[in-house]
């Protein structure tokens, strides 16, 4: 008997390929280190899919419009698809936005597309922050994440302007004229700042070329930019998760990146896109060929900002007109004044970890989220916050509430006036004490369990509910918090990541531990 002589056998080009690089790159050890990352289940980690996925989509319907739209204010008459403006002198971006809804073929479908991804993204991110803060998961180590965040918000908010600004229609022109204004209140510098920003007197001639240049590269790679960092930062501080059992300060629990939630994801970014070009096929957005090219002495009736920036709009409606003068100066406060409260609600929003970490004095890390009710003082402020928002989003539309209710704009105003300050208050006292109320609610199903509807009769003759006593995960999920605020620095880092109530742990599919 002859042994079987074995050669190597040839690497596949594949493998060659993939040797390469792992050659020069460490291919290999990265991608046993971050492609079976550990991600956690639960829905409301899609918000931040969603804004990813509409961020996407906003990039590739705006390179598609890019080549279409002519970014000047010359004046053309318009000879186009759209016959009732046949004729009518405007602008050359007014003219091409009509071109590409109307002679462009899908032009009108993406340009919808654009539009709807933007809100939808917008609303995503302030969606997704909602979850953050209320969960607290903008604690130590993540609050450089939450100012990307709220950077990416922020620069959305004004990309949104700028993109809205863009067709140079009836609607947009309003808008425009309100910003102006508003530059305009500013003291001393006002008047240069309005001449610098549109190129001489309003509306000038160089805004839209001006905005363009801001809506296709500064802000899109700025944000672009963030957005890969906010994932670096995911990635490397790992996904905080909801307390259960199996579950600590220490570890993840969930399912790896490849496949299972690489698949997941893909299948969502294809759920999203869909839903998205369905609502654009089916709802009319911005049909700026119905308001027609901007003029300076026309305004649009009913003009309304999208809703992102409507309680901007709001804070200058129902604040009065009062005027003063300062060394020869006239000072507009029913504008300056909106001006400065705008950003200051948005800033309150970016600094809100650093105030919190400074007044509860905690430096601790954090990777488990909190239940809101838990909370109470965070979620009243949160909730206080948001009732503001709305409330200044009405005063936006105080003439559309006014028409729409047959009431009287004085009435609308004044309401939204007094409501400023009287329904953020109580919305907060009335949040902290339902708080309150669903703590007391969980001690009272962790002393004596579940109501099952089941009466009986004791032997003395009295008749009392069967309670059902909870299972240790439930159990663990209700008291896990105050395990937590009894534990000081030192127990969070030699914490044992077993439940702490004894119950059976949950067998996980896959745990990664925190660094």
């Amino acid at each position: 008997m002859t042994a079987t002589e074995h050669r190597p056998t040839k690497a596949s080009s594949g493998e060659r390929v993939a040797d390469w690089f792992d050659g020069r790159l460490g291919v290999y050890a990265l991608g046993r280190r971050y492609l079976r990352k550990v991600f956690p289940d639960h829905w409301s980690f899609l918000l931040g899919e969603i804004c990813l996925y509409s961020f996407v989509v906003l990039i590739l319907t705006g390179v598609y419009l890019t080549l279409f739209f002519h970014p000047s204010m010359n004046e053309v008459t318009y000879h186009g698809g759209y016959v009732p403006l046949n004729g009518i002198r405007m602008s050359e971006a007014y003219a091409s936005t009509l071109h590409i809804s109307f002679d462009v073929r899908g032009g009108l479908l993406v340009r919808q597309l654009h539009h709807w991804a933007a809100l939808v993204f917008l609303a995503a991110m302030l969606t997704h922050m909602m979850r953050h803060f209320f969960t607290g998961s903008f604690r130590r180590p993540r609050e450089v994440n939450w100012v990307f965040g709220w950077t990416l918000l922020l620069l959305g908010l004004f990309e949104g302007l700028f993109g809205y600004s863009l067709p140079d229609d009836l609607l947009s022109g309003t808008g425009l004229r309100f910003v102006d204004g508003a530059i305009l209140s500013v003291p001393v510098v006002g008047t240069y700042l309005s001449f610098f920003l549109f190129g001489g007197e309003f509306p000038g001639h160089d805004i839209v070329a001006r905005f363009y240049s801001l809506h296709i590269l500064l802000i899109p790679g700025i944000m672009a930019t963030l957005v890969v960092a906010h994932l670096i930062l995911v990635v490397y501080h790992k996904h905080t998760q909801f307390a259960g059992p199996g579950k600590a300060e220490r570890n993840v629990v969930g399912t790896p990146f490849l496949p299972v939630y690489l698949a997941k994801a893909g299948g969502f970014f294809f759920l999203v896109f869909g839903v998205l070009a369905l609502i654009s096929a089916v709802a009319t957005i911005n049909p700026v060929w119905s308001y027609g090219p901007y003029r300076a002495d026309q305004v649009s009736t009913g003009a309304q900002p999208d809703w992102y920036l409507g309680f901007a709009e709001g804070l200058v409606r129902v604040m009065p007109g009062w005027e003063i003068t300062v060394a020869g100066h006239t000072l507009v406060l029913g504008v300056l004044i909106p001006i400065v409260v705008f950003p200051l609600l948005l800033v309150a929003i970016g600094v809100y970890p650093f105030i919190e970490s400074w007044v509860t004095r905690d430096r601790r890390e954090h990777h488990l989220l909190d239940r809101p009710r838990n909370r109470p003082v965070r979620t009243s402020i949160g909730a206080a916050w948001i009732s503001l928002y709305l409330i200044l989003l009405a005063g936006g539309g105080n003439d559309i509430v006014a028409t729409r209710f047959h009431l009287s704009i004085n009435t609308v105003t004044w309401a939204v006036r007094i409501s400023v300050f009287v329904v953020p208050a109580v919305v907060f006292v009335v949040t902290r004490r339902v708080c309150l109320g669903l703590q007391q609610q969980d001690r009272e199903l962790v002393a004596h369990g579940r109501a099952t509807g089941v009466v009986t009769r004791l032997p003395h003759g009295e008749y009392v509910e069967v309670h059902r006593p909870l299972g240790p995960a439930e159990l663990h999920t209700l008291t896990e918090h105050e395990h937590r605020d009894a534990s000081d620095h030192r127990d969070l880092q030699t914490a044992d990541p077993q439940p702490a109530l004894g119950g059976a742990r949950v067998p996980a599919r896959h745990e990664e531990p925190q660094p």
